[in-house]
């Protein structure tokens, strides 16, 4: 694991070229590290604002075409290195027919089952115009939110982390516990009924 003062070093050496793989592969503590940078004078926060968006959409791309094009077996063998295993993909999968868009905002703006959501949408086939327009509102959003906590609390860094961290790990509870009610309450009424 890299720890947050080689991956400050690292963009502060490389600038806008680290920005853009950064951004594809980890995503939120790196926007906010990217946000700090950016109150210190070393990088142009707008420049920054958009290299980061075009990486978070190509990640959330990738997500969705391991759904796509990897299918089930694929999920089944490695979908928990991507936060996607079998049971959440089964969850979510239900409710994509219903509000796919809506629940790819909810998703996106999460920390810790995002991945889940971008695979569910590929496994689905939602159309893929859907699929990109619903997650650069919730990028355009979060990336923002977060580069402004960067930019004005960014000094407080590890803190920050170690909240994504335990945000994450709540958000993933969550969902456990969510899906579970879900199936137990429509399971038991389906049998009643």
């Amino acid at each position: 694991m890299i720890s947050l003062d080689q991956l400050t070093l690292w963009i502060l050496s490389y600038k806008y070229f680290a920005i853009f793989p950064l951004a594809v592969i980890e995503g939120p503590i790196i926007t906010v590290i990217i946000g700090f940078i950016s109150s210190q004078g070393y990088l142009n926060f707008f420049l920054a604002y958009l290299i980061i968006i075009a990486g978070d959409l190509v990640g959330d791309a990738l997500h969705y075409f391991v759904g796509r094009l990897g299918g089930r077996r694929f999920i089944d063998r490695w979908g928990k290195y991507f936060g996607a295993g079998p049971e959440q993909i089964k969850t979510i999968e239900k409710q994509f027919d219903k509000r796919g868009d809506k629940l790819l905002f909810i998703g996106k703006m999460t920390h810790g089952i995002g991945g889940a959501f971008l695979i569910a949408a590929g496994l689905i086939k939602m159309p893929f115009n859907k699929f990109i327009f619903s997650n650069l509102l919730a990028t355009l959003v979060k990336s923002l939110l977060l580069l402004l906590l960067g930019f004005y609390f960014g000094q407080a860094l590890s803190t920050i982390n170690s909240y994504l961290e335990k945000i994450g790990l709540i958000t993933v509870g969550l969902a456990i516990f969510i899906a579970l009610v879900y199936f137990f309450y429509f399971k038991r009424n389906s049998h009643n009924a």
